[in-house]
């Protein structure tokens, strides 16, 4: 199945705790689209790294974190789900 709609969205939604990437979500995608959906993981990952939060406001910069770790989270899900099924991302 192909990814509806903008896979960066996708990966902004996953950042955003909207979405979350698991084996059964996986399954119905094709081999090309885990990899777009991999590079477009990176790139929000990239994005949100770059942007500055002030270090004396503790709620920004544990939203951030957050987004980072759940972004980090779902590409390893999908790296493992990719290694188990021998599919080459």
């Amino acid at each position: 199945m192909a990814i509806s709609g903008n896979p960066k969205k996708m990966a902004q939604d996953i950042a955003g705790g909207y979405l979350s990437l698991s084996p059964p979500v996986l399954k119905k995608y094709t081999p090309a689209d885990l990899k777009v959906i991999l590079n477009n993981l990176a790139l929000v990952q990239r994005e949100i790294r770059q942007a500055q939060v002030p270090l004396d406001d503790v709620p920004l910069v544990k939203a951030k974190n957050t987004q980072l770790s759940r972004l980090n989270q779902a590409g390893m899900v999908l790296r493992s789900y990719c290694k188990k099924q021998r599919i080459p991302i």
